[in-house]
């Protein structure tokens, strides 16, 4: 790569992360998870699931950097609908619009 090329965006690709539906998502409601080294590589690597706070970081730890199937393996349905307005505001507004479209029952 040439100095003068731009890096390619992390948001590329991001749509095809997304899973098609909230039914999809198999993630606990309760207990912990522990992320696999190439999607927690500094940092927390365990997260509580029963911890609002641990949990939004893991949720968007996966949004941003996890492929679909880490994402139907970790994240919860009810709980990404509990959190989402939180979620809302913390993330990127394209990958919001990008999860809104492909979920529309998250922009209720």
């Amino acid at each position: 790569m040439s100095t003068t090329e731009a890096l390619p965006s992390r948001l590329h690709g991001v749509a095809d992360r997304i899973p098609t539906c909230l039914d999809d998502l198999k993630g606990p409601e309760h207990g912990r998870v522990t992320l696999p080294i190439r999607l927690a590589w500094s940092g927390l690597t365990e997260f509580d699931v029963d911890d609002s706070g641990q949990r939004l970081t893991l949720y968007r730890t996966l949004m941003d950097c996890g492929q679909r199937e880490d994402i139907v393996r970790y994240v919860n349905p009810a709980l990404l609908r509990q959190d989402w307005s939180r979620i809302r505001k913390l993330t990127a507004h394209r990958v919001i619009r990008l999860w809104e479209s492909r979920i529309p029952g998250l922009a209720a």
